[in-house]
């Protein structure tokens, strides 16, 4: 019996992470070289991807009457609360054009909010009276695995400059398995993705907890394994077969 269970460890042992826990996800190997993590992205601001969905508005006299030339509405003063709730969406294509009223198929990708609609409205200044562009990104979000198995979590970003620390508290914090030490925050780029190790444990992590996200970034929390505790549960079904035999032998040995 000793030696059975010896062997059972050792194989355990042997196959590592995998059997004791195979929900581990996006390991990176000894000595991976992650992506240098730099200043300016605490103060980077969203840029337009391809695949977006913009809400579009274009007012004309510079919105002092927020007349909606895109669905011919008239709605109140700039004082005033309620704008026309007729809003028209947009996709952006996967060369990063969008097709828009008047101007047909216009370049938005890579330009931050306020850049689009400053270039829309010298756009739209060649048909309409000083235009006023209204544009924000509905389609923005960032997937969250927050260190715990069954609770990552899909979160749209609503505002242009969400921080890591505000994605990770709308997704409830981090887990009471997961590793603040060992967070692997992942962007795609035009040429690979882009793989960034952050520490939030201890008061330096500030810096890297106030990067900007950009649409569809991977927040990894590495999860603390419980050693104890999956040996016990990987080992508990073959225990019950062994006690199974057992007994049936000590009873076949007691009736001969």
């Amino acid at each position: 019996m000793k030696k059975i269970l010896c062997f059972l460890i050792a194989v355990i042992a042997l196959t590592g992470c995998r059997i004791l826990n195979p929900s581990v996800m996006l390991k990176t190997p000894k000595g991976y070289q992650y992506a240098e993590m730099k200043d300016s992205m605490a103060n980077l601001e969203y840029t337009i991807s391809s695949n977006d969905i913009i809400e579009f508005r274009l007012y004309s006299n510079d919105g002092f009457k927020l007349t909606d030339v895109t669905s011919s509405t008239t709605t109140t003063s700039m004082s005033g609360q309620n704008l026309n709730q007729n809003v028209l969406q947009y996709s952006m294509d996967i060369d990063g054009y969008v097709k828009l009223p008047v101007l047909g198929r216009t370049l938005l990708k890579g330009l931050t909010v306020r850049q689009a609609e400053k270039i829309l409205e010298e756009k739209y200044s060649l048909y309409y009276i000083k235009p006023f562009i209204m544009l924000k990104v509905t389609s923005r979000r960032v997937i969250i695995f927050p260190g715990t198995f069954g609770a990552s979590k899909v979160i749209p970003l609503e505002h242009n400059n969400t921080t890591l620390f505000e994605a990770l508290a709308l997704a409830g914090g981090l887990s009471i398995d997961g590793k603040a030490y060992e967070i692997k925050l992942i962007r795609r780029t035009s040429d690979k993705p882009q793989v960034y190790h952050i520490d939030l444990s201890t008061i330096n992590g500030l810096k890297q907890g106030n990067i900007v996200l950009q649409a569809n970034d991977i927040i990894y929390v590495e999860n603390r394994l419980r050693v104890a505790s999956s040996i016990v549960n990987e080992l508990a079904p073959i225990f019950s077969v062994l006690s199974s035999i057992l007994l049936i032998y000590e009873l076949e040995v007691y009736y001969k």
